[in-house]
């Protein structure tokens, strides 16, 4: 037969437990992870040469259609001549093209979408280097993929990217979230060792 010291001292085990158990648990909840640098500082996607957009203006059917943007940054469009597009985002470029429509349409409806992005570029210590088509939401590892994988001197911890706007580049940490943005040239080291 046991003691009744043995059971308070018993239960008193079991709360502690219990206790610190449902602590360490409720701080394992509440931690977030931490947000990736590369993620977070995407610039928002300006349209540039190459590029190919469609148009459409609401029961204007002769003003609907594809157009790319040309080598100089501009479309040609119907009514309006030339128009630019380059380092525009595509709200502002909708903006910009309505303004301009509104001297021969009254109170143009525009939606501008991209159908088919510029493509990047990737070099360095990947199997194939070269330029590719660019697929929504593409990431540094899935670039790396699309050109056959690393080569067995590659540095698999960072990456270096020129945007296309831009003319230097920059080292990221090279995680699965890294973005690759159209018209970017991606650059994969050699490692030190």
């Amino acid at each position: 037969m046991t003691s009744p010291i043995w059971h308070t001292r018993r239960g008193f085990l079991r709360s502690l437990v219990l206790t610190a158990g449902a602590g360490a648990l409720g701080a394992c909840s509440t931690m977030a992870p931490t947000p990736d640098v590369a993620v977070s500082d995407a610039p928002e996607y300006r349209l540039g040469p190459g590029d190919q957009i469609r148009i459409t203006v609401f029961n204007e059917p002769d003003l609907t259609g594809p157009f790319t943007v040309g080598s100089q940054g501009t479309i040609a469009y119907p009514l309006v001549g030339s128009i630019r597009a380059s380092g525009l985002t595509i709200p502002e470029f909708t903006t910009a093209l309505q303004t301009a429509l509104a001297t021969y349409v009254r109170n143009p409806s525009v939606a501008v979408e991209v159908t088919n992005y510029r493509p990047f570029f990737i070099l360095g210590e990947v199997q194939r280097p070269g330029t590719y088509p660019y697929s929504a939401n593409l990431t540094v590892p899935n670039a790396v993929a699309t050109a056959g994988g690393f080569t067995y001197r590659a540095n698999r911890g960072r990456v270096f990217i020129r945007h296309a706007n831009e003319n230097v580049e920059h080292s990221y940490p090279l995680t699965v979230a890294t973005p690759v943005l159209p018209g970017d040239t991606v650059r994969i080291g050699e490692r030190l060792f």
